[in-house]
Formats: C-alpha cells, sequence, structure tokens
C-alpha cells in the first residue's frame, strides 16, 4: 500500500513531490538525484557548525531534498501532525515528541566521549525521532557521519550486512539504552574517514531502495494508538532515569 498521509496520491502524486510522480521506480531515482545533488551543500553547512542542533537536521533534509519535495526541512509536527507513522510494526515518535528524541541523540552525540561509547544508542534515537515523511535514513546517515567523525571514528557501513543492522536497530527502537546497537556496531568501528561523501556513497541502501515503506498506523486520536504512545513513553522514561 501507497504510504499516502496527505490523502492525495492520485491528484499529487507520491507525498506531493514536484514532479507529481507516481511510479515508485521514478521516485526513487528522483529522490536519488536530489540528494546526490545536496549532499556537498549539507556537509559544508554542517561542518561549519560547532554543536549540531535540531534546526541543523532539519536544514540538511532541506538541502538534500528541496529539489524533490514542497516540504523538505519539515518535520511531521508540521506536515502531519495528527497521524501516527510506523514501518515494519515499529512506531516512530509522536510528531509533538520527535525534537526531544533528536535533541536527546544530539546531546549525546555532540560529545565525543558519550558519542563513542553509545554509538548505536544515538542511532537509535535519531532514528526513533523519525522527523520527516521521507529522506529519514539518508538525512541521519549524513547528520551521523558528521557526530562519529568529530568523535574519531567511522562506521563501515559497506562491510555491514543490512538486514542484520535493520534488525539490531528494530530491537534497538524496541528497548532502547540496553546497547543492542551498540554491540552491533562494535566490529565495523574504524578510523574516522576525512571523505564523507565518498564514506557515504559506500552504504547499503543510500539509493532509495525502499523494501519495508512507512504506513499510517492511524490517528493520533485513536485510543489504541495513544495507548501505544504512552507505552513507548514510559519505556524511554525509564532508560532515561537509568542513564
Amino acid at each position: 500500500m501507497t504510504f499516502d498521509p496527505f490523502g492525495d496520491f492520485e491528484a499529487h502524486g507520491y507525498l506531493r513531490n514536484l514532479a507529481q510522480e507516481k511510479d515508485p521506480a521514478i521516485v526513487k531515482r528522483l529522490e536519488h538525484a536530489s540528494f546526490t545533488t545536496g549532499i556537498d551543500e549539507a556537509f559544508t553547512a554542517l561542518q561549519k557548525k560547532q554543536a549540531l542542533t535540531y534546526a541543523d537536521v532539519l536544514s540538511t533534509h532541506k538541502t538534500l531534498f528541496e529539489a524533490m519535495y514542497p516540504w523538505a526541512g519539515q518535520d511531521r509536527a508540521t506536515t502531519a501532525p495528527d497521524i501516527a507513522v510506523s514501518r515494519d510494526g515499529v512506531l516512530f515518535a509522536h510528531p509533538k515528541s520527535i525534537q526531544k528524541a533528536i535533541d536527546h541523540a544530539l546531546k549525546l552525540g555532540n560529545d565525543p566521549k558519550t558519542m563513542r561509547e553509545k554509538p548505536g544508542e544515538v542511532m537509535g534515537y535519531l532514528a526513533h525521532g523519525h522527523p520527516f515523511l521521507d529522506g529519514n535514513g539518508r538525512t541521519i546517515m549524513v547528520v551521523y557521519s558528521i557526530l562519529a567523525q568529530r568523535a574519531g571514528f567511522s562506521i563501515d557501513w559497506a562491510a555491514t550486512d543490512k538486514t542484520e543492522y535493520l534488525q539490531a536497530l528494530t530491537r534497538e527502537l524496541d528497548d532502547p539504552g540496553k546497547g543492542i546497537l551498540d554491540t552491533y556496531l562494535e566490529p565495523y568501528i574504524r578510523p574516522a574517514v576525512s571523505d564523507l561523501k565518498e564514506h557515504i556513497n559506500a552504504a547499503k541502501g543510500l539509493d532509495g531502495g525502499r523494501g519495508e515503506t512507512d504506513t499510517v498506523r492511524g490517528s493520533n486520536d485513536d485510543p489504541a494508538v495513544q495507548a501505544e504512545y504512552e507505552q513507548q513513553r514510559l519505556k524511554r522514561d525509564e532508560q532515561s532515569k537509568g542513564a
């Protein structure tokens, strides 16, 4: 089923893309073209910053995808505030909680010592935030690579198994702060690379290959969805208290 949070796929194409394209293969190519066009500018802007902020995450997405989507750089709190978004059974952060999740990830990741000790936890919170309707993985990868480089390491993404990584990430999202993704990533930690663009391009799946796609879980007013969010909140609050 097509991910259609705006409810206007037939009239305006996938996520209101500027080409109004509906064909998934063409959408994939257009997204990748936008990403590769913007990546140099995105890295240049981030490298000028000291501590990265939520605003930097938004601006990175805008730079990477403004050639594709008119809403590039706008998070789900703006574009889809009333719906719950999930993927492969994993419920992402409530739109009102996105910034909190990303801010927590950046608080950890901006500290080089913590970033080295908890590379998977940082990635987990970035992924849980899932700020955008599309382009999350690539935006997060660009931001994460800057944080890792500043902490003196890089992840050898090309050596990872995509299926195993996504399984570890899913477990991290379900049970945060237990070192699940830290443990998975540890064998792939390498000295920091200097050419981040080449490093990113070597990562699997950045060509926009979809595999599992986002789905609309339901309305944020649905009691069942609210109960799931509450369970998620309690688990993450418990983790943050124990950290």
